[in-house]
């Protein structure tokens, strides 16, 4: 049993702990790597919004932190394409015109709910086949999809 909880490793600022988190995650086969791409894009979404400052010659840590949720994006929607449906994972892609820099918005559907995710440009990927649930959930249910494949 791992000696500590999701919410905890999401919560926390330990580089190494969320490494080791990740690491027993992919352990649990595909569910485990999804949960591993959800993770790291929420973590990361949440953590650019308060970031200030950055490296001279690399960039803001915001823009830093966004670019890691692209690429944890991409990898989700390869899983997806290629075993979501065994999985029993919908998700797909809609547009929100509200955001004219991120209008493209990833919905996956976990057993925990819906999440969805703002880009600024559409991976690979069906359309979305519902609409948004109107719950602004993505980071509890990912926490709580995480915890329950551990």
């Amino acid at each position: 049993m791992t000696p500590y909880s999701a919410q905890e490793v999401y919560d926390g600022s330990d580089g190494d702990l969320t490494l080791r988190f990740y690491a027993e995650l992919t352990q649990h086969g595909l569910l485990g790597k999804i949960a591993v791409c959800l993770f790291r894009a929420q973590k990361c979404s949440a953590r650019a919004k308060v970031y200030r400052g950055g490296i001279r010659g690399k960039g803001s840590y915001r823009s830093m932190a966004y670019d890691r949720k692209g690429w944890s994006l991409s990898i989700l929607c390869l899983f997806l394409c290629e075993h979501g449906a065994e999985l029993g994972i919908r998700f797909g892609w809609g547009r929100d015109d509200s955001q004219p820099l991120n209008s493209w918005v990833l919905y996956v559907d976990l057993p925990q709910g819906q999440v969805s995710f703002h880009s600024p440009t559409r991976m690979q990927g069906p359309d979305y086949p519902g609409v948004w649930d109107g719950q602004q959930a993505s980071e509890e249910r990912i926490i709580a999809f995480a915890q329950t494949v551990l």
